[in-house]
């Protein structure tokens, strides 16, 4: 079974519609799930309720992951998160002080 994965020059990778970084975080997903996996067979709860919990949240990863990555595209996800980031406004009231000492300072 082979996998074609595209990648023209200066395009970023693409797998099966997963773009960039989401093949990444679908990749840490399904690791974080493969861990609760385990944890929840070593505690002893049920091996049916166990895959019925793994399944829901692989299927709800899935489709997350497919949905930003076909909605942000390569990038947007992390230009939204820097959006978020930037101050409301800028404040300067210190800053004429500031240059007055950097200007009086240079005359002697």
């Amino acid at each position: 079974m082979q996998l074609k994965i595209n990648k023209g020059i200066n395009r970023p990778l693409e797998f099966k519609g997963l773009k960039a970084q989401y093949i990444g975080y679908l990749c840490i997903g399904l690791l974080i799930m493969l861990f609760l996996f385990v944890v929840m067979y070593l505690m002893g709860l049920p091996i049916l309720l166990v895959l019925i919990i793994i399944s829901t949240t692989g299927g709800l990863l899935f489709s997350f992951i497919f949905k930003y990555s076909s909605k942000y595209g390569t990038y947007g996800l992390m230009k939204k998160a820097a959006y978020g980031r930037l101050p409301k406004s800028i404040k300067g009231c210190g800053l004429q002080k500031l240059f007055q000492k950097a200007r009086i300072s240079k005359k002697h």
